[in-house]
């Protein structure tokens, strides 16, 4: 009897942790200090030394700080309010969770489009990044002549994936543990990487240094340069309810947030703006070397390679969450190795075209921003003004109309209308493909006011096509 209890417990501790059931309290294996390390791990892959570099085609230094602490000040906090609040607090999976606001069906039609599609994009942009600082580890080790989208570049990133799949399968402590090897050496390296900048290139000529390529309109490029930090900072909500979840308390998910996803993205982007401006060229992995000197430029792309390991391990911890819980019946019963392995199949194939998100990362940020701000703002306004942060726990698992969130055939179309209008205003005030813009886009960015139209549909609409269902309390809807 004692070994059949034992047997179950387990099974329930490996599916509140591969599956969609609540986390308990004595299950949150995260503190303060280790969500804290998680976020820094994030944030400092190289995407945000990327990010700064992609800042840099836009715009000069000065202005380009202001664009990154306010896009990422913007984006982060709308980001955290839209998903890490509710997780932490009914330690939930973030898609479970979102059945509240858009049904059972709308959050499957949800994750396999938008949320699926942007995640594969970054796990694949992860992927060649590894790839590509290895190579240049080589280069400079070796004396190799590998170029950025020479066939061992692909092979590198299938290598990163394939071990980005063997840490996940062992779960989140495999997860922290790297994050606190691997978190606090990134931080260090990126600390010495603006000491080099600064005895390396005088202040003044930092300020002077114009950007790589911007675009004939300053105000526009401005604009652009905080829309695209904006995106930047929404990009992080497909995975940070998730990771939330497993954190012991509030203050141990929305300050560590803060503190990594935007404090330590700031300083990871300054550093790759700089490098950009200074060293012309916006890959991270090519200025490196030039910057830290030949083996302190490897340590750094060692380091930056590694963590990438650890990003693309939380990124696609979440999204096969989702995956799992959107799939129904059928995905539940697939093993947890072979949901990830699944996953990753589209990533490495995007992997034998390393330059093809490299070239349009900018456009892949943006384009998700758009539908990802949309989301939040139908979010926010359902879960903290529709629903006063009140959940029925127990109908988020009910099967069909036995839900309260059952609404209409399993779709709350409120939320769903809400979210393509937001995405469509997104789009009117900037489109990421052709960048045309809406006098107003240089005021408002698209961003915020993808937000507020998205809440301020879902409550009006809420009103009109809720009453008597989806568990509102009509005198708050």
């Amino acid at each position: 009897m004692g070994d059949g209890v034992m047997a179950v417990e387990e099974d329930v501790r490996r599916e509140a942790t591969f599956g969609s059931l609540p986390v308990l309290r004595s299950e949150r294996v995260w503190n303060f200090t280790d969500f804290s390390w998680v976020n820094v791990g994030l944030a400092i892959a190289t995407w945000a030394f990327l990010v700064g570099g992609s800042t840099a085609s836009l715009v000069g230094f000065q202005q380009g700080l202001a664009a990154m602490i306010i896009g990422n000040a913007l984006g982060v906090g709308i980001m955290l309010l839209a998903s890490v609040v509710s997780s932490q607090r009914y330690g939930g999976e973030q898609y479970t969770l979102l059945r509240s606001a858009f049904g059972f069906g709308g959050v499957a039609l949800l994750v396999f489009t938008v949320v699926l599609f942007t995640e594969m994009g970054w796990s694949a942009l992860l992927g060649v990044m590894f790839g590509r600082a290895a190579t240049q580890v080589s280069n400079q080790v070796l004396g190799t002549d590998i170029g950025p989208d020479a066939l061992p570049v692909t092979l590198l990133a299938l290598v990163a994936i394939a071990v980005a799949w063997v840490i996940l399968a062992k779960g989140p402590l495999t997860m922290r543990l790297l994050n606190r090897v691997v978190a606090p050496g990134l931080a260090v390296l990126t600390v010495g990487m603006i000491a080099l900048l600064l005895t390396r290139t005088s202040w003044s000529d930092l300020l002077a240094a114009p950007p790589l390529a911007p675009f004939p309109d300053d105000a526009l490029n401005f604009a652009l340069a905080v829309e695209f930090n904006l995106g930047v900072g929404l990009s992080w909500w497909p995975v940070m309810g998730s990771l939330a979840r497993l954190t012991d308390r509030p203050r141990s998910a929305l300050w560590p947030g803060y503190i990594g996803l935007f404090g330590a993205t700031i300083v990871a982007q300054v550093v790759g703006m700089a490098a950009a401006l200074t060293l012309g060229d916006s890959d991270p992995t090519v200025w490196m070397v030039p910057l830290g000197g030949k083996w302190l430029g490897v340590l750094a792309l060692v380091f930056i390679a590694f963590a990438n390991l650890t990003s693309l391990s939380s990124i696609v911890y979440s999204t096969c969450l989702a995956l799992r819980q959107a799939g129904g019946n059928l995905l539940a019963k697939v093993r947890w190795e072979w949901l990830t392995a699944g996953f990753f199949v589209l990533p490495a194939v995007v992997s034998f075209w390393p330059s093809l998100l490299y070239d349009g990362f900018l456009v892949f940020v943006t384009w998700s921003g758009a539908f990802l701000a949309a989301i939040s703002g139908t979010v926010i306004a359902d879960y903290f003004v529709l629903r006063r942060q009140r959940i029925d726990l127990r109908g988020l698992y009910a099967h069909g109309a036995a839900s309260p969130y059952h609404f209409t055939g399993g779709f709350n179309l409120a939320g769903l209308i809400s979210t393509g209008l937001g995405a469509v205003a997104y789009v009117w005030l900037y489109n990421p493909q052709t960048l045309a813009t809406e006098p107003a886009f240089a005021v408002l960015t698209a961003s915020v006011p993808a937000v507020v139209v998205a809440a301020l549909t879902h409550l009006l609409l809420t009103r009109v096509l809720n009453r008597g269902r989806g568990g509102y309390d009509d005198r708050r809807a």
